[in-house]
């Protein structure tokens, strides 16, 4: 449903992936959204999906691992729309990589672009939010936050940062009883572009581990936390074995993706070392990829998991009704 008062949004990764989706998403609704991302394809390709679907879009070319460049377009996105309402940081980098093979500027860079990123974001946003005692950041997180995964350390390393300083924030924002919020969607295997653009040095190409989500899916329960306050979201039954599973059996998670982890991330197909990757520059500057890779025929474009978790009321009602069925059928056989 359209507000009558459109929300402001600030989406960073915007051009293509999940942040894509979640630009979509926020359009349909109305939303005024400061698109932020390095590509131009791929950020005028997201300026048009938000407005044929509703709403107003202002692109800004910008790398999140420049802080200056990060709080210039917040700047920007103010001037134009007026008070940002929920900014969300989005962009990552990647590389598949064993980290024996890895190097010093790889790790820096991957660690600038998805954990500081984030930070400048979460930054920019504070020091206009708490001002005014309002406003959402949600940062999109992953089951890669609580479990490490093999040839993704420079990632996963990034993705537990971003954990714990959002769980640093979010006990200062309670301290002060500030009204602004934070939240942390973490996510299963998702059907993106980046599996086709991050620097590889496997033999194969990349692939996300199944079962595989639809961007679309995400954006769903982002659009949701914007809305309804969570500490955590966790989308897919995957993210939520993962994260679970972690704590109580973490040896035996070490020695299962020590078996299976190098080859559930990547296909049969074999992967052209040569090819371009977006690791230093964009590879959306003269193409437009979208919200979507090469996986849809295998990516589910509904979770079950996740609407259960936004519908816990009638969930908890058609649980108490089963149970009160089974109870009085239980009784009556007992007489």
């Amino acid at each position: 449903m359209k507000s009558d008062t459109p929300k402001v949004v600030v989406i960073t990764g915007a051009s293509a992936g999940v942040g894509r989706a979640i630009a979509r998403a926020f359009a349909r609704q109305g939303a005024h959204i400061g698109l932020l991302a390095r590509g131009h394809e791929g950020l005028e390709g997201a300026r048009r999906d938000v407005e044929q679907c509703g709403g107003k879009a202002l692109t800004i070319p910008t790398d999140v691992a420049n802080p200056e460049q990060v709080e210039a377009a917040a700047t920007q996105v103010e001037q134009t729309f007026g008070p940002i309402d929920i900014w969300i940081n989005d962009a990552m980098a990647s590389v598949f990589s064993p980290a024996k093979e890895m190097k010093p500027e790889e790790y820096k860079r991957v660690t600038e672009v998805t954990y500081l990123g984030t930070v400048y974001g979460t930054l920019a946003a504070l020091h206009r939010m708490l001002p005014r005692d309002k406003g959402r950041i949600i940062q999109i997180g992953s089951a890669l936050a609580y479990r490490g995964i093999p040839l993704q350390s420079a990632y996963c390393g990034s993705k537990h940062a971003i954990q714990g300083f959002t769980e640093s924030v979010r006990c200062e924002l309670i301290h002060d009883k500030s009204n602004v919020k934070i939240t942390m969607v973490q996510l299963p295997a998702v059907n993106t572009p980046q599996f086709g653009w991050v620097k590889s040095r496997l033999t194969h190409k990349a692939q996300p581990v199944p079962p595989i989500y639809q961007p679309e899916v995400i954006a769903e329960g982002v659009t949701y936390v914007a809305e309804h306050y969570r500490r955590q979201l966790f989308i897919g039954t995957s993210t939520v074995i993962a994260i679970q599973g972690n704590k109580i059996a973490p040896g035996y998670g070490d020695h299962y993706l020590g078996r299976t982890g190098f080859q559930s991330q990547q296909t049969d197909q074999p992967e052209d070392p040569n090819r371009p990757n977006n690791l230093w520059g964009p590879v959306d500057e003269d193409r437009d990829y979208g919200a979507h890779g090469t996986f849809d025929e295998r990516a589910r474009s509904r979770s079950l998991e996740l609407w259960a978790d936004t519908h816990r009321s009638l969930v908890g009602l058609v649980a108490a009704g089963v149970a009160g069925v089974i109870t009085a059928a239980v009784m009556r056989r007992g007489k």
